[in-house]
């Protein structure tokens, strides 16, 4: 007869960290925090302009929070593959009245998913706390320059290529090791700009120039990047690998987009970035329980 042998623990340890946000304290890792998705345009892949009109995009954001999302995160420009930049103009056509609206109706911090120093400095003049840049500081480096004078938090996204790029590039076999290495020297050029380390989030970039296989593979080690010693935001929220996965359309990817979740939060993610606010606030939930080992 064979007696398996187990370790006396057998849990992942989260880091914990503290994000200092204008008017509170986000705390990172005691439990995953669910960052909901509100796209302001008409473009988007995961649902078409559905809320373009300020109304019902007010609407969404409020149902987000009550939903149980912990922040909102507004984009006013699409990245999906072949998109192309707007004017900062336009951006912020498409995003100042939603932020305007929003005033004393949520209660959640808003994060900004933007890449131009513009948009970012007027959004956080509205009342958002937090800033969502896919480019890392590449596309416009003074939006180091907002988040430092603002004081406030930034996401680091890996991105390889652009948009315009994706379906050009030739895939990397050490595809994590190479996002290991870019995100730290995304990292030192924050510091380098003035932006403080508990000001930092890093995100590996799911679908951002990487090919199925290549996001397949980062989530299967997304514990790799707990290592820098930042907190990790992911997002895989219908993205187009589920859709090679399951053979699925974008409107249908609910339970692989889950299935995902759950796995970046035993592997270490601190936030996740969704769609689903609602299915998702119970896949954490449980996923918690089990990593903590605690009910």
């Amino acid at each position: 007869m064979t007696t398996l042998l187990y370790p006396a623990t057998m849990e992942t340890r989260r880091k914990r960290f503290s994000l200092k946000l204008p008017d509170r304290l986000l705390r990172l890792g005691e439990r995953t925090l669910v960052m909901g998705v509100l796209n302001v345009t008409p473009d988007s892949f995961s649902d078409a302009g559905k809320y373009l009109d300020v109304d019902r995009a007010v609407e969404r954001a409020i149902g987000i929070e009550r939903e149980g999302a912990d922040i909102l995160d507004i984009g006013a420009e699409s990245t999906r593959p072949g998109s192309k930049r707007v004017p900062f103009e336009e951006e912020l056509h498409r995003l100042v009245p939603v932020l305007e609206r929003l005033r004393g109706k949520i209660s959640i911090p808003i994060s900004v998913d933007t890449y131009k120093s513009e948009v970012a400095d007027r959004a956080l003049k509205l009342g958002a706390s937090m800033l969502n840049d896919v480019s890392a500081g590449r596309w416009d480096t003074r939006m180091f320059e907002v988040a430092r004078r603002h004081r406030v938090p930034m996401v680091l996204m890996h991105m390889r290529g652009d948009p315009q790029s994706w379906k050009h590039l030739s895939p990397r076999r050490a595809v994590v090791q190479s996002v290991l290495k870019e995100l730290r020297g995304m990292i030192e050029r924050a510091g380098e700009s003035g932006i403080g380390r508990r000001q930092i989030l890093i995100d590996p970039g799911f679908g951002f120039g990487k090919d199925p296989a290549e996001n397949v593979r980062i989530l299967a080690r997304l514990e790799g990047l707990t290592s820098l010693g930042y907190p990790v935001c992911i997002g895989t929220s219908r993205k187009s690998f589920l859709g090679k996965v399951l053979q699925r359309p974008v409107t249908d990817r609910l339970l692989g987009s889950m299935a995902t979740v759950a796995i970046a939060v035993l592997k270490g993610a601190h936030i996740v970035r969704v769609h689903d606010v609602a299915e998702t606030v119970e896949v954490v939930g449980v996923a918690d329980a089990i990593l903590n080992q605690r009910i």
